[in-house]
C-alpha cells in the first residue's frame, strides 16, 4: 500500500470521476475554500459511491493551516448524507487532548444507535485493550454504509487514537469508511495507517492541499471584488498570502470592505492587510497553545531559528525536560512552524514577529541577549547574531562589540550600508573600550557619510573636540573624512576645536621620545588639513579666522608633504619642488601612520598639474583599491571624481563617465553635502559636454546653487564649465563673462597657475571671437608667461596654440612649438586639435609662397618664353597636393576628415588614430575613404609621399 493508495483503487477511482456532482459555487459560504479543489472532490464522492457498494476506504487529507482541508470533510459529509450514506462526524479539539475518548465520544455520540455505549465508554475505561462501541459500529455499519469523519486528528488524544486504529485494522470486515483531516505540516502518514494489515480490498487515498495557484486567486479577486483584478495586484495578493486560501478569502473581504479596488494602484493596500491576516491567524494559533513549555520553545525558534539547531533552540527556552519528538510534533499541530531544508522554521516573517512582539518587552529583550550568547558560543553567523543584539539589551560583553563590528563589515559587503550603520550604533551601546569606541565612531561615520551625512557631521565634531588620549590619535583622520564629506565651513571650526582640545600633543612626558614624536605628528597632520580649510571659502575681511599654523620648514608627515605640495603648484612656481614633495606624500609607509585621503588626492591633483599624469593615474588606481577594500565610500567618490578629471585631461571622456557613475553609486547624489554641490556639479557638466551631451549638460547647469555654495572653490568650476557651455551654445559674450568671473574667484583664492584651469585663454578666445584683439593678446601673452615660468608641457602647448589663433607674424612657430610640447602630453585630444591647425596654417602658408613663385616668372615671359622656370605643381603643404588637386579642396574637408588625414600622413595606423580622436576604427577608416575621394589621390601611400613632398619644399 503506497502514500497515494494502490495503483488499481487509483485506476478506479480516476474512471468513476464522471459521477462526481459540482461542488459549491464560489460565491456560497465556503465557496472560496473549495477553488481548485476538483479533484479532490472527485476523489471523494468516488470514494463514497464505492463505499455504499460495499468498498471500504480510508482517506487522509492534509495541508497547511487554512488550506481548507476541513471544509472540503464538510463537503463530503453532505455530498455522503444526500447519497444515504450515514455520516458520524467529530473534531479534535485542544480542551480535550487529556479527555480519554474524547473523539470516539463525538462520534458515537453523533447516532442514536450507540447511546447505549456511551456510559462505559466514561466510565469504565481501565480496562486493558478495551474499545468502546467499536464492535457496535461495525455491526451497524453492515446495516447501512457509514463514514466516520474526524477534523483535525493531530490533536487526537491517545486513546481515541488506538481506538481509530483499531477500526482501521478491522475495515476489510465492514462497509465502512475513515476520512480525516490534519495539518500538513506534520509531513507524516497517520499512525493507523502505519503497518496496517489491509488487503487490497481497502481503498488507501492521501491526499495533500497545496495553495491556490495565480488564476484561483484571480478567480477569488472577480468573485469578491465583483472585478477582474489586474496582474499586478493578483501577483501581490498570491505572494502576500502564499496562495492559503483562508487568508486570501479574509485578506480580499477587508479590502473590499475599506473600499478598495483590485488594480495596480491599490498593490501596497492589499499587502498591508494581507500582512495583518495573517498576523491574526498567527495570533489565533498562538493563543491556542497551552502547553507552557511548547510556547516557550516557539518564542525561542521565532528568535533564533535560522541560526541554531533545534536542540540548541530547545536549550535556550530551558525546556530540555520534554522529550523533543513531543515539541517538535505540538510545533508542528500548531499550524506556525514548518519543516523546511530538513529544519523546523516559522512560517514567515510576518507570523514570527507576531510571536516576538507577544512577548513582553523585558523578557524579549533578555531572550535576545540570551541566544546572542549562546550564537556567539556555537560560532554562528556574524550577521546573525548582529540581528539578535539588535534587539538585546547592552550587556557590556567584549565579544558582542567585535562581533557587531565584523557584521557591520559584512553588511558593507553586501551594500547594505543601513544596516552596517545599525550594527555600528548598537555597538557603541556595550560600551567599548575608549579606544575601540574612537575606533568605531570612525567607521560609523565613514559609512553614514553615504546615507545620513549630517549624522556623520555630528560623530565626527564629537569625536575631534572629545578629550582624551583614545580620541587624540583619530582627530586627524575624523577631519580627514570632513573635508572629504564637502562641509568645508565646520571643517574649519572643528579643525581649530581639534587644535585646541591638544594645543601640545596632550603634553607627553619628554623621556618618551615615540610619544612625543607621535604627537608633533598628529598636529602637523590636523595643521596641514586646517590649511586645506582656510582658503576654500571666501571670508569677509571683518569676520575672518585666524590664519592657520605656519608649517615647519621640513615636513615630518606625509600630509604636510602633500598640503604643501598643492600649495606650490596652485601659486604656479617651484614646479620640481611640487613633484618632490607630492611623490613624498604619495611615499608608501613612510610615516608608520594610517595615511589620510585629503593630502593624497591633493598629492595626485599636483602630479596632475605637474604633468605626471601616468604617475598620478596609478595612485588614483591604489587610493580606490584602499578606499574600496576598506568600505569607504566617500573617500572612494572623491578618487573617482578625480580620476574622471583626468580622463578629461587625457581626452578619454568615456572613461571619466564611467567613473561619474561609479562615484555616484559610491556617494549617492541625495547623500553629498550642499556645500560640495558646486564640484559635483561642474565635473558632471564638463563630463556630459566632452561626450557630447549637451541638453544633459545644460540642464545641470540651471539647476539653483545651494544657498552658500556658491561661496566656496568649488563655485570657480562651476563657473568655468557654464563658460564651456557658452562657448558650445557659440555665445561668446557669455562665455567670457564667466570665464573672467571664474578667474576672479581663483585668483581670490590665490589660484594662480593656468594648469589647474586655463580661464585666461578662453576669455582671450572668446575676446578675439567679439573683436576685442588687444585684450585678447594681453591675456593670451600673460598666460604663457605664467605657464613657462610653471613649466610643464600641457599648460605652455595650451598657451601656445591660444596665441596662435590670434597672431598672424609667427603663428606656424607657435603652432610648432604648441605641437611639440602637447605631443609631451597625454592629452591625445589638444594633440590633435594642434596638429590640425598646424598643418591647416602650413597648408596656408606654402600655398600663398607657392602662388608667390610662380606670378613673377609668368608676368616677365609668359608661360612659354624661352628659359623660363618652369615651377612644379603646386603643392599643398597640409598633404603635399599636387596640381590636379589644388588647395582649394582641403577646406572641403571636414574638420574630423582634416585630424584623420593629417594623423594618417605622418604614420598612425587606422587603431592609433582611433584612440587618439577617441572614435572608432570603422569611424577611421571611413573619414580616411572621404579623404582620399575629395582629395583625388589613390590611398595612404600617396598622402605619405605628398607628405613628404610637401617637408622636403
Amino acid at each position: 500500500m503506497g502514500e497515494h493508495g494502490d495503483l488499481d483503487d487509483t485506476a478506479r477511482l480516476d474512471h468513476r470521476r464522471s459521477d462526481h456532482r459540482p461542488g459549491d459555487s464560489v460565491l456560497s459560504p465556503g465557496g472560496l475554500l473549495l477553488l481548485e479543489r476538483d479533484r479532490e472532490q472527485a476523489l471523494l464522492s468516488t470514494v463514497i459511491a464505492e463505499l455504499g457498494a460495499g468498498r471500504p476506504a480510508v482517506v487522509t487529507v492534509t495541508g497547511e493551516p487554512g488550506a481548507g482541508q476541513n471544509e472540503l470533510l464538510r463537503w463530503a459529509v453532505r455530498h455522503a448524507a444526500d447519497r444515504g450514506v450515514r455520516v458520524l462526524t467529530a473534531r479534535a479539539t485542544p480542551a480535550e487532548q487529556d479527555l480519554r475518548f474524547g473523539v470516539v465520544g463525538q462520534l458515537l455520540a453523533a447516532h442514536q444507535a450507540f447511546a447505549s455505549q456511551l456510559p462505559p465508554l466514561f466510565l469504565d475505561q481501565d480496562g486493558p485493550g478495551r474499545f468502546p462501541g467499536l464492535s457496535r459500529l461495525l455491526t451497524v455499519a453492515r446495516e447501512r454504509p457509514t463514514l466516520l469523519v474526524v477534523e483535525d486528528v493531530h490533536r487526537l488524544d491517545p486513546d481515541s487514537r488506538r481506538w481509530l486504529e483499531a477500526l482501521v485494522r478491522r475495515l476489510p470486515h465492514a462497509p465502512l469508511a475513515l476520512l480525516t483531516g490534519s495539518s500538513s505540516a506534520t509531513d507524516t502518514r497517520p499512525d493507523w495507517c502505519t503497518g496496517s494489515p489491509l488487503t487490497g480490498s481497502v481503498t488507501t487515498v492521501r491526499m495533500a492541499l497545496p495553495g491556490l495557484t495565480r488564476t484561483g486567486t484571480g478567480t477569488a479577486v472577480r468573485a469578491v471584488c465583483s472585478t477582474v483584478g489586474d496582474r499586478s495586484f493578483i501577483d501581490a495578493l498570491t505572494t502576500a498570502t502564499g496562495g492559503n486560501p483562508t487568508v486570501v478569502r479574509d485578506t480580499l473581504r477587508r479590502f473590499t470592505e475599506a473600499g478598495h479596488t483590485p488594480d495596480a494602484d491599490h498593490v501596497h493596500h492589499v499587502r498591508v492587510i494581507a500582512a495583518e491576516v495573517t498576523g491574526e491567524h498567527a495570533a489565533a494559533a498562538l493563543g491556542a497553545l497551552r502547553d507552557p513549555a511548547v510556547l516557550d520553545v516557539l518564542r525561542a525558534l521565532a528568535v533564533c531559528g535560522d541560526l541554531l539547531d533545534f536542540p540548541l533552540v530547545v536549550a535556550l527556552a530551558g525546556s530540555g525536560a520534554v522529550p523533543e519528538d513531543r515539541l517538535r510534533a505540538a510545533l508542528l499541530d500548531s499550524g506556525l512552524v514548518t519543516v523546511s531544508e530538513g529544519r523546523l522554521r516559522v512560517t514567515g516573517p510576518v507570523v514570527r514577529d507576531r510571536i516576538v512582539e507577544e512577548m513582553p518587552a523585558a523578557e524579549r529583550s533578555a531572550l535576545h541577549a540570551r541566544a546572542a550568547e549562546l550564537a556567539h558560543r556555537a560560532a554562528a553567523d556574524d550577521q546573525g547574531i548582529g540581528e539578535l543584539l539588535l534587539r538585546a539589551r547592552p550587556g557590556g560583553a567584549v565579544w558582542a562589540v567585535d562581533t557587531l563590528c565584523r557584521a557591520a563589515a559584512a553588511a558593507l559587503r553586501g551594500g547594505h550600508r543601513d544596516r552596517a550603520a545599525a550594527y555600528l550604533v548598537r555597538a557603541l551601546d556595550e560600551p567599548p573600550a575608549p579606544e575601540t569606541r574612537a575606533r568605531v565612531l570612525l567607521r560609523l561615520a565613514h559609512t553614514e557619510m553615504a546615507i545620513a551625512p549630517v549624522a556623520a557631521g555630528r560623530r565626527l565634531h564629537g569625536l575631534i573636540r572629545e578629550p582624551g588620549e583614545a580620541a587624540a590619535a583619530h582627530r586627524s583622520r575624523a577631519a580627514d573624512l570632513y573635508l572629504l564629506g564637502g562641509d568645508t565651513d565646520t571643517a574649519w571650526q572643528v579643525l581649530t576645536d581639534g587644535l585646541a582640545a591638544d594645543p601640545d600633543g596632550s603634553r607627553p612626558a619628554p623621556s618618551d621620545s615615540a610619544a612625543v614624536r607621535e604627537a608633533e605628528a598628529r598636529r602637523e597632520e590636523l595643521t596641514a588639513l586646517l590649511r586645506v580649510a582656510q582658503p576654500l571659502r571666501r571670508t569677509p575681511a571683518e569676520i575672518a579666522a585666524p590664519p592657520a599654523p605656519e608649517p615647519p620648514d621640513a615636513s615630518h608627515t606625509p600630509a604636510m608633504s602633500g598640503v604643501r605640495a598643492w600649495e606650490t603648484a596652485v601659486r604656479g612656481t617651484g614646479r620640481e619642488e611640487a613633484r618632490r614633495l607630492a611623490r613624498a606624500a604619495l611615499e608608501p609607509g613612510s610615516a608608520g601612520r594610517p595615511p589620510l585621503t585629503v593630502p593624497r588626492l591633493l598629492a595626485c591633483r599636483t602630479l596632475l598639474l605637474t604633468g605626471d599624469v601616468d604617475e598620478a593615474e596609478t595612485h588614483l588606481c591604489a587610493l580606490f583599491t584602499e578606499a574600496h577594500r576598506e568600505r569607504r565610500p566617500v573617500a572612494a567618490a572623491r578618487v573617482l571624481a578625480l580620476r574622471a578629471r583626468l580622463w578629461l585631461r587625457q581626452g578619454r571622456p568615456d572613461l571619466a563617465a564611467r567613473d561619474v557613475a561609479a562615484a555616484d553609486l559610491e556617494l549617492p547624489p541625495d547623500s553629498r553635502h550642499p556645500l560640495s554641490y558646486p564640484y559635483w556639479t561642474a565635473l558632471g557638466i564638463a563630463t556630459d559636454l566632452a561626450n557630447g551631451r549637451v541638453e544633459r549638460a545644460r540642464a545641470a547647469a540651471e539647476r539653483p546653487v545651494p544657498q552658500r555654495a556658491d561661496e566656496y572653490v568649488g563655485g570657480a568650476h562651476l563657473l568655468y564649465v557654464r563658460g564651456l557651455l557658452a562657448e558650445t551654445d557659440d555665445d561668446p559674450r557669455r562665455a567670457a563673462a564667466l570665464f573672467r568671473a571664474a578667474g576672479r574667484w581663483l585668483l581670490q583664492y590665490g589660484c594662480v597657475n593656468p594648469a589647474l584651469l586655463p580661464w585666461r585663454s578662453r576669455v582671450a578666445e572668446a575676446a578675439h571671437a567679439l573683436g576685442d584683439t588687444d585684450r585678447a593678446l594681453r591675456l593670451a601673452h600673460e598666460e604663457l608667461r605664467l605657464a613657462e615660468r610653471w613649466g610643464a608641457p600641457g599648460a605652455i602647448g595650451t598657451a601656445q596654440l591660444c596665441l596662435a589663433t590670434m597672431r598672424g607674424e609667427d603663428r606656424v612657430e607657435r603652432l610648432r612649438s604648441a605641437v611639440d610640447h602637447l605631443g609631451r602630453t597625454s592629452d591625445r585630444a589638444a594633440y590633435t586639435r594642434a596638429v590640425v591647425a598646424l598643418a591647416s596654417a602650413e597648408n596656408t602658408e606654402r600655398s600663398e609662397h607657392a602662388v608667390a613663385a610662380v606670378a613673377p616668372a609668368a608676368g616677365a615671359a609668359g608661360p612659354h618664353a624661352v628659359g623660363a622656370r618652369q615651377p612644379s605643381a603646386p603643392v599643398s603643404p597640409a598633404a603635399g597636393f599636387p596640381a590636379d588637386a589644388p588647395p582649394h579642396l582641403w577646406p572641403s574637408l571636414s574638420p574630423g576628415e582634416r585630424a584623420a588625414a593629417v594623423l594618417a600622413a605622418r604614420g598612425l595606423a587606422n587603431r592609433e588614430i582611433a584612440t587618439t580622436l577617441s572614435v572608432t576604427t570603422r569611424t577611421v577608416e571611413l573619414r580616411l575613404s572621404s579623404v582620399y575621394r575629395k582629395l583625388r589621390i589613390r590611398g595612404r601611400h600617396e598622402l605619405r609621399v605628398l607628405a613628404r613632398g610637401t617637408e622636403d619644399d
